[in-house]
């Protein structure tokens, strides 16, 4: 008699459970719909799998890349015509941020979040390093963010939005032989950080998204020492958490308006080591980044 009350409760227990779950789900898929999203570096990676993911969950999807004729490639997959927006748009250029913003007004009449993803990488030393790299990494990662984010804060204010700065481990912790990208992820932390906290009282939602290494094509496009592209990943990209569960990981981070989310374990572990033990952790770095092939330190 008592191991059937005991079963019994386990499977009420496991049943409240799994209806909990199910109505978490149910309340975080309605969060998006019909929520307009801009998303910039659209094209391939996090950003691409994000506009996926936010359209299969009802969201108007407004697709920002350079490459505007495979952005018109992929808009079927991601939505229904009149529910994707495809916008040519270099975020390094000051007045493409601002055309981007007004292109999502003038089509959706508002802007609900803002995910400022696009990014540029670099490998090498920054003895060796023309400051062109820098500069154009800054320009990308720091600029960009800055300028649209700007342009869409008044509508973002309007709607009690969110605006997201996809940002790395190494906005945390730097990574040697990444000096520009390092400082520009730093950058967009301390540009976010501000911002939030600016925005207290204005319902203003602002998140610091952080992933580990996650399979894209940022390794491949990383800038080198002279500017040209790195052209090969030194990482294994099979082994990486892949773009679309990093999506999943940003969504479940917007619809609980987080202000900071960090991925991965070996992620969280570096930012804490960090914080705590930063010598150590100098050391522990330079051992993994040298692990690398055709690492810069050898």
């Amino acid at each position: 008699m008592i191991n059937v009350i005991l079963n019994t409760n386990v499977i009420l227990n496991a049943n409240v459970i799994l209806n909990a779950n199910v109505i978490l789900n149910a309340v975080k898929n309605l969060y998006f719909q019909d929520k307009v999203i801009i998303v910039t570096g659209a094209s391939s990676g996090i950003g691409l799998a994000s506009c996926r993911l936010f359209g299969s969950l009802g969201a108007k999807v407004v697709m920002a890349a350079r490459s505007y004729d495979k952005l018109l490639s992929l808009a079927p997959s991601v939505g229904p015509a009149e529910s994707v927006l495809c916008v040519k748009c270099d975020v390094s250029v000051e007045e493409d941020c601002k055309a981007l913003i007004m292109a999502a007004v003038k089509r959706f009449r508002r802007i609900d979040i803002l995910v400022n993803n696009a990014g540029l990488s670099m490998r090498a030393m920054f003895k060796d390093l023309d400051l062109k790299v820098i500069h154009s990494l800054m320009d990308v990662n720091f600029w960009g963010t800055v300028n649209c984010t700007k342009y869409a804060l008044p509508y973002l204010l309007e709607t009690k939005g969110q605006v997201v700065g996809v940002i790395s481990i190494a906005g945390y912790s730097a990574l040697p032989a990444r000096t520009g990208y390092s400082s520009s992820k730093y950058a967009i932390r301390g540009f976010l950080d501000t911002l939030r906290i600016e925005h207290m009282k204005d319902g203003l939602g602002v998140l610091v998204f952080a992933p580990g290494y996650t399979s894209s094509n940022v390794r491949n496009a990383a800038l080198t020492a002279d500017g040209s592209a790195q052209g090969e990943t030194p990482l294994d990209e099979d082994k990486l958490m892949s773009a679309e569960e990093c999506a999943r990981h940003l969504a479940h981070g917007l619809a609980k308006r987080k202000s900071e989310l960090i991925l991965t374990g070996l992620g969280k572990a570096t930012v804490w080591a960090h914080r705590l033990f930063p010598r150590l952790t100098d050391k522990l770095t330079y051992k993994y980044i040298a692990r690398e092939t055709d690492s810069p330190f050898r």
